[in-house]
């Protein structure tokens, strides 16, 4: 059974890991040990039955004349393409050995066409999982949104919105012409070629042969770009069906950073943390539904993620009810189950207004002590 916090319940403050933890490590690996292997049938039917039903929907809303049908399927294409460009955090971690192919496969049906390759996230995501950098200013995607303005939070989600428009300028305009231009090229790389969440990130170069792979991904979705540019341009792809394919794009960022908002609690402060550190600092919503619309592909397991990053997606439903039926109902397992993505929306909006407020109060003690 999962235990879940109350809302009212403020997590404890990071401390080092002790024995409870080393042995919630212990036990996490003891009792998972026969769920790492990926299943190729899950992943390739489920991937691609996604996407295939995606793109089918949208076709369908293109050539919908009836508002009501158009919207339906355009949601459902929201959804379910969601569900496939989400499969680019699988590629991150997987040991592409056991899936051969499924990388190629993935960037030529879902990256380029959406004008997400995985080069935008591979290499990203480690150093977000390091434990020398979780947290801290060098990880591109973690800000201490729980100690921001509340303003900010509106601000995060809703730029997400932007996302169609700026993947089009960077695929389909300034990223072919940065291979001309040296100085842009090093300005395109760095700053706008991750998939980031903190804006001080700087991207260094690609090597080897994530090098390779990045020039062909990139090649993939400048082409796609550029075509959809150009045919729009010349009347060939109606406006009608280019603005429902960015509104389906737009709703695909938005539910993703929507996500991101619940996938940790945003509380470290640029501290090293320990791996257990980063457990409490992350999230679990066990609840499956509506969590597998707004966090597909295991993702409404953040946390266990954390802390099992080697566990293929499929694999985290059955790792996380192991883990809760072994474990102490008070051990450290249970402080990141929470039981919905509006009670952790709620948590977070009140950290930012009562930082807010604590801050605004000590303005004013300090206006009056000026002014006695």
């Amino acid at each position: 059974m999962t235990v879940f916090k109350e809302q009212s319940e403020m997590p404890p403050k990071p401390q080092r890991p002790g024995a409870e933890d080393r042995e919630m490590l212990r036990q996490a690996a003891l009792l998972t040990r026969d769920l790492h292997r990926p299943s190729p049938a899950i992943y390739w039917s489920d991937c691609f039955g996604s996407a295939a039903i995606g793109y089918a929907a949208l076709l369908g809303a293109m050539v919908s004349h009836h508002a009501a049908l158009t919207t339906a399927l355009v949601l459902l294409s929201i959804l379910t393409l969601y569900r496939a460009v989400l499969f680019i955090h699988e590629i991150t971690h997987l040991d592409h050995r056991l899936l051969p192919g499924f990388r190629i496969a993935w960037n030529i049906g879902v990256g380029a066409p959406l004008l997400l390759p995985s080069f935008l996230y591979e290499g990203i995501h480690a150093v977000h999982h390091s434990r020398a950098h979780y947290g801290t200013e060098r990880d591109p995607e973690y800000l201490p949104l729980a100690h921001m303005r509340p303003w900010t939070l509106p601000l995060f989600t809703l730029a997400a919105l932007a996302m169609p428009f700026l993947l089009l300028l960077r695929f389909g305009i300034l990223g072919p012409l940065s291979w001309a231009v040296p100085p842009l090229r090093r300005l395109i790389v760095e700053r706008f070629s991750a998939l980031e969440v903190n804006p001080a990130y700087r991207r260094p170069a690609p090597q080897g042969d994530f090098a390779l792979r990045w020039r062909w991904q990139e090649a993939a979705a400048s082409m796609a770009a550029i075509a959809l540019i150009a045919t729009t341009a010349l009347g060939i792809v109606p406006l009608r069906a280019f603005g429902l394919y960015c509104a389906v794009l737009a709703g695909v960022a938005l539910l993703n950073q929507t996500r991101t908002l619940v996938a940790h609690l945003w509380e470290n402060e640029g501290g090293q943390l320990s791996l257990t550190d980063q457990y409490r600092d992350s999230t679990n919503v066990p609840p499956a539904f509506p969590g597998m619309l707004w966090a597909p592909v295991g993702l409404r397991f953040h946390a266990l993620h954390h802390l099992l990053p080697r566990l293929p997606y499929h694999s985290l439903r059955h790792a996380h009810r192991r883990l809760a039926a072994a474990l102490p109902r008070d051990s450290a397992y249970g402080e990141a189950n929470y039981p919905s993505l509006t009670m952790l929306l709620r948590r977070l909006t009140r950290a930012t207004m009562g930082r807010h407020s604590s801050r605004s109060a000590r303005a004013g003690s300090a206006r009056a002590t000026r002014h006695a």
